[in-house]
C-alpha cells in the first residue's frame, strides 16, 4: 500500500506487517520511543488522563500505544512521544502545552474536548508549534485564521449533516420511513449544543419525520422511566437520543420493561456503540445506529490497525477514539518526513501539503484546506450487530445493510 503525496511511501499488506509484528508486540504497549531518539520528532501528546474524561484519554491513548510499530513499517521516521495530562481541566491543559513547548517538544497532538484543544490551540499558536488535533468538533477552533492548527476531525455541523444525510439513505434502502421522532438528551453543555445544532441543521435535510417532543434529562439520573414512559406517549416513530454511555444503558432498560419497540435509535454521539454498552447489554444492545466520525472497515490500513488493537488491548474494538489518535501521529510522522526538518515551519508547511489517501478514517483521505481543517471526512452510521459494529452508511463506507426498523426487544431470546 503506498502512501500518497509520499514518493518514498513502501508496500504494506497484511503480510509484511506480520513479518514484523511478532518482534514489535512486546512494545505495543509502550510510549514510542525508539532507538534513533536523537533524530526523532518531538512530539507531545495532550489527553484527559485523569478527571471526568479519563476513560476517554485513556481509550485515546491506546491509539498511541500501537501506532509506534505500524508507522515503522510504513516507512515513517521515528516520533518521540512525550505524554501529558490535562486532568479534564481547561487552564491545566493551557499550561500542560506551554510545559511542553518549553521542554523541546516540536508538535503537539490532542486533546479530544474542545475547550482544552482550544486553549492548547491558542498557546501552539503564540509558540509558532504545530498542532495536529486527533478529536474536537467545535466549529470555532478552525476559525480563528491559525496557521499552526490542523483538525482531521470533523466539525459539529458536519457531524450533523451527515447524520441527517445518512438516516435519509437509510429509510431509502429499507423502504421504512418514520413520521416522527422524540428527542432525548442529556442537559449538560454537550447535550445542550446538539439540542440546538440539531434545531439548526436538521431544517436544512427536510426529514422525513418531525420532532413532536423534546425530553432533557440529568447523565447521572439513576432512574429514567419518567422519561420514557413521556417519549412513549407521543407515540413516536423513532427515537432521537444525546446521551452518555450510563444513561443509554438505563433507557435501554427502561424501553424494554415498558415494553416499547420504536421503529429505531438513531444515536447522535456517544453512549450507544460502547464496549460497555455491547457487553451490558447483550441482545439487548443490538441495533441502535449511531452517527459519529469512524473508520472505514473497508480500507487496508483499518485491518492492519485493527489486529494490532485486539493483540494489545483483546476484547476492545476499534472505535473514533483510537483510529482519530492513531491518524493524528501519522500525519505528523507523514509531515516530518516529507519536511526533513523538525523546524516548526517547514513542519507547519509541509501539514498544509498533506495528501495521505491510505488512511483509516472514513472518506477519501487526509487534506487540509486554507482553515487548517480536514473537509474530505465522512461520518458513517454505526450499527451494533450481534455484539460487535458494522457501517450501514453512507455505501461508500459500509460493510453491512442496515436492520431498520430494528428487531422488537422482546424477540431477541
Amino acid at each position: 500500500m503506498k502512501k500518497s503525496g509520499n514518493k518514498g511511501g513502501v508496500s504494506l499488506t497484511r503480510r509484511t506487517f506480520t513479518a514484523g509484528a511478532a518482534a514489535a508486540a512486546a512494545s505495543l504497549a509502550l510510549p514510542m520511543r525508539h532507538i534513533h531518539a536523537a533524530t526523532a520528532l518531538k512530539v507531545g501528546v495532550l489527553l484527559p488522563r485523569s478527571g471526568p474524561q479519563a476513560g476517554i484519554g485513556q481509550d485515546c491513548q491506546r491509539g498511541v500505544d500501537i501506532a509506534g510499530p505500524i508507522l515503522k513499517e510504513l516507512g515513517y521516521p521515528d516520533l518521540e512521544i512525550v505524554s501529558g495530562d490535562t486532568e479534564t481541566n481547561v487552564q491545566i491543559a493551557r499550561a500542560q502545552a506551554e510545559k511542553m513547548i518549553n521542554e523541546g517538544v516540536q508538535l503537539i497532538v490532542g486533546a479530544f474536548d474542545s475547550g482544552q484543544t482550544t486553549a492548547i490551540a491558542q498557546v501552539a499558536e503564540q509558540k509558532g508549534i504545530p498542532l495536529v488535533i486527533n478529536i474536537a468538533a467545535s466549529p470555532a477552533i478552525t476559525e480563528q485564521g491559525y496557521k499552526f492548527v490542523f483538525r482531521n476531525f470533523p466539525n459539529a455541523p458536519k457531524i450533523l449533516g451527515d447524520a441527517f444525510a445518512n438516516q435519509k439513505e437509510i429509510f431509502a434502502a429499507t423502504g421504512a420511513v418514520p413520521k416522527s421522532a422524540v428527542l432525548l438528551h442529556v442537559n449538560d453543555t454537550f447535550g445542550k449544543a446538539m439540542q440546538g445544532g440539531i434545531g439548526a441543521v436538521m431544517p436544512k435535510f427536510d426529514m422525513p419525520y418531525k420532532l413532536v417532543e423534546q425530553i432533557s434529562y440529568d447523565p447521572k439520573a439513576r432512574d429514567l422511566s419518567v422519561e420514557i414512559a413521556k417519549a412513549k406517549a407521543t407515540n413516536a416513530d423513532a427515537l432521537l437520543v444525546v446521551s452518555r454511555l450510563n444513561d443509554a444503558i438505563l433507557l435501554t432498560r427502561e424501553l424494554v420493561k415498558q415494553r416499547w419497540n420504536p421503529m429505531g435509535i438513531l444515536s447522535m454521539g456517544p453512549g450507544w456503540y460502547e464496549d460497555q454498552y455491547i457487553k451490558t447489554l447483550g441482545k439487548l444492545g443490538d441495533d441502535p445506529i449511531s452517527f459519529v466520525p469512524w473508520q472505514d472497515y473497508n480500507k487496508p490500513l483499518t485491518k492492519v490497525v485493527q489486529e494490532a488493537l485486539a493483540k494489545a488491548h483483546p476484547g476492545r474494538a476499534m472505535n473514533t477514539n483510537h483510529t482519530y489518535t492513531f491518524e493524528a501521529l501519522m500525519i505528523a510522522a507523514d509531515a516530518y518526513k516529507r519536511a526533513g526538518s523538525t523546524d516548526p515551519n517547514a513542519l507547519a508547511d509541509a501539514l498544509r501539503a498533506t495528501n495521505i489517501t491510505d488512511n483509516v478514517s472514513a472518506g477519501p483521505g487526509i487534506q487540509f484546506n486554507e482553515k487548517g481543517q480536514n473537509d474530505k471526512l465522512l461520518n458513517v452510521a454505526v450499527q451494533n450487530r450481534d455484539g460487535k459494529h458494522v457501517v450501514v452508511s453512507p455505501k461508500s463506507a459500509s460493510n453491512a445493510d442496515p436492520i431498520w426498523p430494528m428487531r422488537p426487544y422482546d424477540q431477541r431470546g
